[in-house]
């Protein structure tokens, strides 16, 4: 068979009748990345709680792809106190707003809400 037949049958080319499911589109995948400054002697209770919600998403979260919880460290490998970083990835940005929309996330901000001194949110998309 040769080129033409391909095209003829919609197999190769770019009319023919199956050519649109070649050309699917996906969407990104997208990442958060926070960096939490925590409230000096209250790192523990800081990391049990965000890593409790961590394995929570991980579990519920069909679209959580990936929700790390990551502990700085010094080139030595000293840790860095009263710090903290969530590494996350979702299939799409329709998981995010589904996790965003999470009915534990108000209770999870007003538990570590008081634990913080801040926070940096970095939203990215899989290029």
């Amino acid at each position: 068979m040769h080129a033409g037949a391909l095209c003829r049958f919609g197999i190769a080319g770019r009319n023919g009748p199956f050519a649109r499911h070649r050309e699917v589109r996906t969407l990104p995948k997208m990442t958060i990345i926070v960096e939490f400054d925590i409230l000096e002697g209250q790192e523990a209770e800081f990391t049990r709680l965000i890593s409790e919600h961590a394995r929570l998403t991980r579990e519920e979260e069909e679209g959580c792809l990936r929700f790390e919880v990551i502990k700085p460290i010094e080139r030595d490998g000293t840790p860095i106190p009263n710090k903290l970083l969530v590494n996350e990835l979702y299939a799409d940005e329709a998981a995010l707003t589904r996790h965003e929309q999470n009915p534990r996330m108000p209770g999870l901000r007003e538990q570590t809400g008081p634990l913080l001194a801040g926070r940096r949110l970095i939203l990215a998309e899989e290029s």
